[in-house]
């Protein structure tokens, strides 16, 4: 079988074409050039196409490079910057995953003849009555199945998940076994468009105007000040200007027309409801009481 492995430039992708190789297909990879600009970190610096490139040397296949900056700047970064104008938190990577990785590559996979797309998330794929879905990883603590939720049945077809079964560890050991390269690679955390010398607020700053705001308390005392309300998120802590209290307070709501975030406790934060969008039933709609799992990482 024919597959093109996304290779990212990190630990998990490499093992992902190792395996490929190992399992005695036809393989090739690819790296994505996504962002034009200065990045020093995330999955698209010059130093992560580099250990792609090795990687791909080392395992004898060929390597490529697609060139999507235009998309990724108009799905990605553009959205980006708009959801913080308007004092929403966003999630780019998600989007990523959506325009870039699993229609845009999907879409070059198919007319140069892969039979699959090979990519090295966490996570599994199972049959159920409706077809095939995805599932969660057997590493929960690093399961990305909530970054893929938007892939449809037709385009899962087309996949491989081969690290699902896989904890990180044993992730890391097959690399160490391999000698890859990218074996002690530390996961990129970051933001792949937002480098660490200049930060967040500076890349929003160059694109939209950042706003002085005051805290406030529930009866709308001011308590603080923020330089920029557009980079408040709601449930942040660290960073706000409360006048030194020693009480856990958070952002509870940012208010970007008004010019002012909502300071209160936990308690505040707690919410009975909430509206969601874009959601997919794994095994069909469910109805009564359910657990449900609201946060990937933290609190």
């Amino acid at each position: 079988m024919r597959v093109l492995v996304a290779m990212s430039g990190g630990v998990d992708s490499s093992v992902a074409a190792a395996l490929m190789v190992e399992y005695g297909h036809d393989v090739a990879g690819v790296t994505l050039k996504l962002w034009g600009g200065d990045s020093d970190s995330g999955c698209c610096s010059v130093s992560d196409v580099d250990d792609a490139r090795r990687v791909a040397q080392q395992l004898d296949i060929d390597h490529h490079v697609f060139n999507f900056s235009d998309d990724f700047n108009r799905h990605v970064v553009e959205p980006y910057v708009v959801d913080h104008a308007a004092g929403l938190t966003p999630n780019p990577c998600i989007e990523c995953n959506r325009y870039l990785k699993f229609d845009r590559l999907l879409e070059r996979t198919r007319v140069l003849g892969f039979d699959r797309l090979v990519t090295g998330h966490h996570v599994r794929m199972i049959e159920t009555t409706e077809g095939l879905r995805l599932a969660r990883s057997a590493d929960s603590a690093k399961d990305q199945s909530y970054v893929l939720h938007m892939i449809s049945v037709a385009d899962l077809a087309t996949c491989l998940f081969p690290l699902g079964e896989m904890t990180k560890s044993e992730v890391r050991d097959h690399a160490h076994r391999l000698n890859l390269r990218t074996a002690g690679k530390p996961d990129s955390q970051d933001l792949c468009f937002v480098t660490k010398a200049s930060g967040r607020a500076k890349f929003l700053a160059d694109r939209i105007e950042l706003h002085s705001g005051d805290l406030v308390d529930a009866d709308g005392n001011t308590v603080g000040r923020t330089d920029s309300v557009e980079l408040v998120t709601i449930g942040q802590r660290r960073g706000l200007d409360l006048g030194g209290s020693g009480d856990r307070r958070y952002a509870v709501d940012v208010d970007v027309p008004r010019r002012r975030v909502v300071i209160g406790n936990a308690a505040d934060l707690v919410s009975v409801g909430v509206r969601l969008e874009s959601h997919v039933w794994v095994d069909g709609p469910v109805s009564g009481p359910v657990a449900v799992q609201v946060s990937a990482h933290g609190a």
